[in-house]
């Protein structure tokens, strides 16, 4: 979960990364970099590739790149049985045909969504070293079903980032610290590191995250990726480590918006161990392919959220840039169309998040039964108090410690808190900004460019927008823009409740409009000989 206002004051992006910037390092040319998932399929198709040498050939690439080289470290286990499953898989196509659009193609899922295999679900942290879900998460059941071969678990910040308000995202004690691939000192964001690293360096064909605040979007932009947080009830929950049951959402986090799509569409569906899935019936697709469309834009309305643009000079230009373009494609700027409520939710959010994340992860480690080495958030901030040389090196566990000391999800001043924030980012916020400007959507900038990794400072946000959309429990969507000396920088777009069909139209559209990602090249450092 990325930290905002209320966890942390905004350090100096000038600050200098705890270790030394490695060497330049450029991989050997890979043969299955900036794969679309179409183009996977028809390569499969034709008998060039097949599941299993796909999995071969990512597996060769993590062990290049991930594990030596520049040691991106966004994979934090490979799936022992993926070979085996992927030519269970190429049997099947041969006898049947394929499932789906994702029958063998390789996904790799973030260290917080449950797989009952030879694989753990630990959060990034050692305390869960050794427990044994028993059942595969929803999502990951999706996955199979869709015919997908789970190659592996992604790195992420642990526990979702919510364990410290001094944390570096993508730091785990399991997996270590991850590397943005465009400039190896620079952070990849969080809490789904790993999950916007791997696809990012083409180690797989995309990645599902998990999301409380800007954990999807942030890291896909940070990494040049489309990243789709759904409304939350779209996609289920169960068997994925929680934060807060209000916010919490998994979704996908791939190249292109066709990708993020089809994952989006093996994802969704109602699931009685998630009673809020029920909300998407009638509203939830199994294809979103069919909302791809290069002239979504014409005769759209977009409100553009100043509020949230001018943090930076460089983003600033990059935006105008990206306005310039929504109206050369059809779209009715208004702008300024500013959801009126930003900045007075940061308190009763924080305030839900800490009574939820008591509650939910008690209930969560307390379903793993016997295998669960930690029963209890209290269990667990004992461990890592025992633990402290392997687990609190660098940053403590104050956010744990202010939740342990909540009360029940009965206690008034949880009740009032989720009142105010779905007053604030709902009815009086995002509801209200459409309805009064009759907008089919709104813009603003994710984030700023990625920033230095920082053990002694945490991370150092500058600035974007997540915090509305994720609160309310909202759609939203984000996508390349551009570079700032070479760093990333993603555009974000947002609406109401189940607007995902036209928040991939529209992300859609300026995606094939601009073509703006280009793959990482593991420089050292930024590149300030660019703009």
């Amino acid at each position: 979960m990325k930290r905002r206002n209320f966890l942390q004051t905004t350090a100096s992006v000038l600050a200098v990364a705890v270790t030394k910037p490695a060497a330049a390092l450029t991989p050997p040319a890979f043969e299955l970099d900036e794969l679309t998932i179409p183009d996977l399929q028809r390569a499969m198709q034709s008998g060039k590739y097949s599941a299993k040498s796909l999995v071969e050939k990512y597996t060769d690439r993590i062990n290049e790149i991930d594990k030596k080289g520049p040691t991106l470290k966004s994979v934090i286990e490979l799936n022992p049985d993926a070979e085996a499953i992927a030519v269970a898989l190429d049997r099947e196509r041969k006898e049947r045909g394929p499932r789906s659009p994702l029958h063998g193609i390789p996904i790799l899922i973030k260290d917080n969504i449950d797989t009952q295999d030879r694989m753990m679900t630990t959060a990034g942290s050692l305390a869960l070293i050794g427990a044994k879900p028993f059942q595969d998460a929803f999502v990951a059941k999706k996955l199979r079903d869709a015919g997908a071969v789970i190659l592996g678990k992604t790195n992420l910040s642990e526990w979702a980032n919510f364990r410290s308000t001094k944390s570096s995202s993508g730091w785990s004690a399991r997996g270590g610290q991850t590397k943005n691939p465009y400039a190896l000192d620079r952070n990849p964001c969080g809490s789904s590191s790993g999950s916007g690293v791997a696809p990012s360096a083409n180690l797989c064909a995309a990645a599902i995250g998990t999301e409380t605040d800007g954990s999807i979007v942030c890291p896909s932009s940070a990494n040049s990726l489309v990243g789709i947080k759904p409304t939350v009830g779209l996609v289920s929950r169960s068997g994925i480590i929680p934060i807060s049951h209000s916010q919490d959402t998994a979704g996908p986090m791939a190249r292109t918006v066709t990708d993020a799509a089809i994952i989006l569409g093996a994802l969704t569906g109602e699931d009685p161990r998630d009673k809020t899935t029920a909300q998407s019936r009638g509203k939830a697709y199994t294809d979103y392919t069919k909302f791809l469309d290069k002239g979504g834009l014409r005769g759209l309305r977009i409100g553009v959220a100043r509020k949230h643009f001018d943090f930076n000079e460089h983003v600033g230009v990059l935006m105008s840039e990206v306005l310039n373009v929504l109206a050369g494609l059809g779209a009715d700027l208004i702008n300024p169309a500013d959801i009126p409520t930003t900045g007075k939710f940061d308190d009763s959010e924080f305030e839900v998040l800490l009574y939820e994340f008591k509650a939910d992860l008690n209930a969560y480690l307390q379903g793993l039964g016997a295998s669960a080495p930690v029963r209890s958030l209290k269990e667990l901030i004992d461990y890592n108090g025992r633990n402290a040389r392997l687990e609190m090196p660098y940053f403590r566990q104050d956010i744990f410690e202010k939740a342990q000391a909540k009360g029940p999800l009965t206690d008034p001043k949880y009740l009032q808190a989720l009142r105010k924030n779905r007053l604030l980012t709902r009815t009086q916020g995002i509801d209200f900004i459409m309805k009064k400007h009759r907008l089919d959507a709104l813009v603003a900038p994710t984030g700023g460019p990625p920033w230095p990794t920082d053990w002694v400072n945490g991370d150092h946000f500058t600035g974007g927008y997540s915090s509305a959309s994720a609160v309310a429990g909202y759609p939203h969507i984000t996508v390349p823009a551009g570079y700032v000396h070479g760093l990333p920088v993603g555009v974000s777009f947002f609406a109401g409740a189940y607007s995902e069909p036209t928040l991939i139209r529209i992300a859609y559209a300026f995606e094939q409009a601009t073509n703006a990602r280009r793959p990482p090249k593991f420089l050292p450092t930024a590149d300030f000989g660019r703009d």
